[in-house]
């Protein structure tokens, strides 16, 4: 199991990288996090048995690629979904569980602990070797009690644990001797080493900080990984991340994504990100509408309610509007779309206390909260053109109006979405649109920007690239010595 010192370390893309490295070794294996908090989700299709589908982290998700095998909600049992600054979402094993405040989630954690453990007995069973990411920090003491998330699920499993340092961020000799000074002494026991992440320079440069770690804590290294390029091509899992990429990067067609407290899946903006010919601005909030942008995208959102009025609150209307009095284009995708009408409903009150808002009134469509969450995958066709697309859908909600008599895409199961008479405005339910490359150089040729790019072959090549970088800085050989037969 790797924990760390801290949120953002990069544990994430570690696990993913060494399951890349050990699939290249022919190993099966499998990744696993007993507990992610992220409003980013990913859709897993069911198991071979007809179970094992619905909702889980995109981390694990990407983990799942790395290992070359379907990614499966029992690969992240428990995933919370933040909604309010009090409350999130549970989805447990891929289905939603209801939802609670952070007090009353604590009474509920012996419960997601055996969920947790069912999950990993059968995760493990499957694989030759599974790793297991924690979250956030063992650190945390406070949390300790009920822990499901570091060591109380290591204890639990009887997994070895490494500890992940993030050098980048500055301190990080304090951050790891200060873990194991502050740790109980058998969750202590329980770490086997370390590791260094995100190194920038001549790695020699810091061999007396490693003997100063192991001096301190008796742990030894598993190796320093320096910082890697490649990884700017992955995913982006968490909005911690999200605020290291406000900037565009200058030059090309500007494409503005506001972003609101309850931003969701906004990794669907990754693959126009990595267009050399896009600039992608994420707009903050203080900050007005450039006049110059050409496309503006409204992402998907946890609270639709809740993220239209910030954006109303923020000013933003006004920009928006101006913007297609201009002939700039808008789209929006699941909450984004919804926000585009007339009126958002929420008569159980399902996001809270607020039941209505007023839309952008971009489309004419208006959109009622109720009823179960859509949760699938789906490969529709672009309904234009009949280009192939491929994405999924989470969502709660019905959309009607005129303008869903312009669809945006059409698959087996009917239409979806809605364009305005003019073209300008369009939105949908389904996530991952900008990833389908076919529609991607539909969209960009209609700027005169032209685009080749596979963003699936960037991501595998990414991939390949942190393996090799695992195998050249990291002692593999003695992490796999590390591993033994869990006994459940």
């Amino acid at each position: 199991m790797f924990q760390g010192t801290g949120s953002d370390v990069g544990k994430t893309v570690l696990v993913a990288g060494l399951c890349r490295a050990l699939k290249k070794r022919g190993l099966r294996v499998l990744p696993f996090k007993p507990q992610n908090m992220s409003n980013n989700a990913a859709v897993a299709d069911p198991d071979g048995d007809g179970t094992g589908g619905g909702e889980m982290g995109r981390a694990q998700w990407l983990q799942a690629l790395a290992s070359g095998v379907a990614p499966s909600v029992h690969m992240n049992p428990v995933l919370l979904k933040p909604q309010s600054q009090t409350g999130s979402q549970i989805i447990v094993q891929g289905k939603v569980h209801g939802t609670a405040s952070a007090r009353d989630y604590f009474a509920l954690k012996p419960h997601l602990l055996e969920k947790a453990m069912e999950s990993f007995t059968r995760i493990a069973g499957r694989a030759d070797i599974v790793l297991v990411e924690g979250a956030g920090s063992p650190a945390e003491i406070n949390l300790r009690a009920g822990d499901i998330a570091n060591m109380g699920f290591a204890g639990r499993a009887g997994l070895p644990v490494v500890l992940v340092g993030d050098i980048d961020r500055g301190g990080v000799i304090a951050s790891i001797v200060g873990t194991h000074t502050i740790l109980p002494q058998d969750d202590r026991g329980r770490i086997a080493g370390y590791l260094i992440n995100k190194f920038r320079g001549d790695l020699s440069l810091f061999d007396d900080g490693l003997a100063a770690i192991t001096r301190f804590t008796g742990w030894p290294s598993f190796g320093v990984l320096p910082h890697l390029d490649c990884v700017r091509r992955l995913p982006a899992e968490d909005s911690v991340a999200l605020d290291r990429m406000m900037r565009g990067k200058g030059g090309g067609l500007k494409v503005i994504v506001p972003v609101l407290g309850k931003i969701a899946n906004f990794d669907d903006l990754d693959p126009l990100a990595a267009e050399p010919g896009v600039d992608l601005v994420h707009l903050r909030r203080g900050e007005a509408f450039p006049e110059d942008a050409a496309l503006v995208i409204l992402p998907g959102s946890k609270s639709t309610i809740a993220d239209r009025i910030e954006f109303r609150d923020n000013g933003w209307d006004q920009g928006l509007h101006a913007h297609v009095a201009r002939g700039g284009q808008v789209i929006g995708i699941c909450g984004g779309y919804q926000m585009l009408g007339r009126k958002i409903s929420d008569p159980a009150g399902i996001e809270g206390a607020v039941r209505e808002v007023e839309g952008l009134g971009l489309l004419d469509i208006e959109t009622v909260l109720e009823g179960e969450k859509t949760v699938r995958n789906s490969a529709p066709r672009l309904a234009e053109n009949g280009i192939p697309l491929e994405g999924y859908e989470i969502h709660l909600g019905r959309t009607e109006g005129p303008d869903c008599g312009r669809p945006v895409i059409i698959s087996d199961r009917g239409a979806d979405g809605a364009r305005s008479a003019d073209g300008l405005v369009s939105g949908c339910y389904l996530h991952g649109l900008f990833g389908s490359d076919g529609y991607r150089r539909h969209l960009l040729a209609g700027f005169g920007v032209e685009s080749d790019g596979n963003y699936r072959a960037g991501v595998e090549a990414a991939l390949d690239a942190l393996a090799e970088a695992m195998e050249a800085h990291l002692d593999v050989d003695g992490l796999l010595r590390l591993a033994a037969p869990v006994g459940i």
